[in-house]
């Protein structure tokens, strides 16, 4: 399947889920390719062939506008360069939750969360410890007799009562051994943050020299921008006396490329619920060198 083919697969599925999708992201660079919003879930999707293919930088920015616009990176693919990704299963690449299609439509579609993810070693479950402690102290168990069970260290079994992930071998141990479930979903939604092993959001970037003069401005009036360095807009605004406006920040010189990135952050501003300004330059034919800027809103 083509990665065109893919990405109007994924927002058919979206759209049928009831969220409301953002326009393509057609521009380069670009982190993600559809913001998408489902009530207060907020979601910005990168959508690959091979996952191997995002790379730290585009990561790192995927984290940080997640951070900006309170949302959640998310990549969509269908393969590593070695292997297929496994359905009901999320993988993670720089930090930022990865799953296949199909994981993605019992997710999005069935509303029902993976409880599986990938982590050095092989897969993983989120076992429920409190769970565990009182179906073993209700059998009567000793600490001692479920690690004989399970093949396993007394200590590894009070590991798990406090919260320790299993493999799933040992998920499915625990399953037959009590006739109940112990795994708990991956929360793909809010990040994955509790099996997710990844270093705090990297720092956001210097910004482009020919941008700082309008960013500037809006710094001057009370807003904390964010430079971005693959994304339509070149800066996130966020209010900094907590009115909780966000803007959106384009700039560029006048041409038909500007309008239609004004237009695809239009799309975005309505899915993230922020506002979007383009700001643009042009020469003052009249005073020869001389330099405007207008705002496309």
């Amino acid at each position: 399947m083509s990665r065109t083919a893919l990405v109007g697969n994924i927002t058919a599925m979206l759209e049928d889920a009831d969220f409301l999708v953002s326009d393509r992201c057609s521009v380069r660079p670009k982190s993600f390719d559809l913001a998408a919003r489902r009530g207060e879930d907020l979601v910005l999707l990168k959508i690959l062939g091979n996952i191997d293919a995002l790379n730290p930088g585009t990561g790192a920015e995927l984290r940080r506008l997640g951070d900006y616009l309170s949302g959640t990176p998310m990549v969509i693919g269908m393969r590593t360069r070695n292997e297929d990704l496994k359905p009901g299963v999320v993988y993670f690449r720089h930090g930022v939750p990865v799953f296949n299609p199909d994981t993605a439509y019992d997710l999005f579609i069935e509303e029902v969360p993976p409880l599986i993810y990938a982590a050095p070693g092989g897969l993983y479950v989120s076992i429920d410890g409190d769970l565990l402690a009182d179906k073993r102290e209700e059998r009567g168990w000793s600490l001692g007799r479920l690690a004989t069970e399970l093949g396993v260290s007394r200590r590894t079994v009070s590991k798990y009562e406090d919260g320790m992930n299993a493999s799933i071998e040992v998920a499915i141990e625990l399953e037959e051994l009590f006739d109940k479930p112990f795994s708990e979903p991956v929360s793909v939604l809010d990040g994955a943050d509790e099996v997710r092993d990844a270093d705090p959001v990297p720092d956001e970037p210097d910004a482009d020299p020919d941008d700082q003069h309008v960013l500037s401005v809006l710094a001057d009036a009370g807003f904390d921008v964010h430079p971005t360095t693959r994304s339509p807009f070149k800066a996130v605004s966020e209010d900094s006396d907590r009115q909780k406006r966000t803007v959106l920040t384009g700039h560029s010189s006048f041409t038909e490329s500007a309008e239609k990135r004004a237009e695809l952050m239009s799309s975005i501003s309505r899915v993230t619920k922020t506002r979007s300004v383009y700001f643009t330059d042009r020469e003052n034919p009249t005073r020869r060198g001389r330099r405007h800027r207008d705002c496309l809103l």
